[in-house]
């Protein structure tokens, strides 16, 4: 029976974690200061290229594994350097002149706050004030 893909890359990630854990401890050397400092250092704005290189080689390795646990599970991975990117659909184009006001429906034939009803005359502008 094929795995769901939510669950087989649920399996990837932990013992993606795992592996990640052991990478460090490996790379402390055994001593609890260095870990420690190791996983102090890991913040939220971490790059890749700031970790430790065996924890960088660990998130390499668990990648590739990943992906081929996910093509052996019968999921297809494209790679997108071979594959075009997926075409969107177009939205609808709305009909009527360009820059002409949509009609809301939840509010019909209303005019905006502070523009006039269609086919009243506007107010004088107050004298002093310069055309826009």
């Amino acid at each position: 029976m094929v795995k769901p893909a939510a669950e087989v890359m649920r399996e990837a990630i932990v013992a993606a974690v795992i592996d990640g854990v052991s990478a460090l401890r490996t790379a402390s050397g055994g001593v609890p200061n260095n870990l420690l400092r190791d996983l102090n250092a890991i913040h939220p704005n971490t790059t890749f290229d700031d970790l430790p290189q065996a924890l960088q080689a660990s998130i390499l390795a668990s990648v590739r594994g990943a992906f081929t646990r996910l093509q052996k599970e019968g999921y297809t991975v494209l790679n997108p350097d071979l594959a075009p990117p997926p075409r969107r659909p177009q939205s609808p184009q709305p009909t009527g002149p360009r820059g002409a006001p949509r009609p809301n429906p939840s509010r019909p034939n209303q005019p905006r706050p502070g523009q006039p009803h269609p086919g009243q005359p506007r107010r004088p502008r107050p004298p002093g004030k310069p055309a826009r």
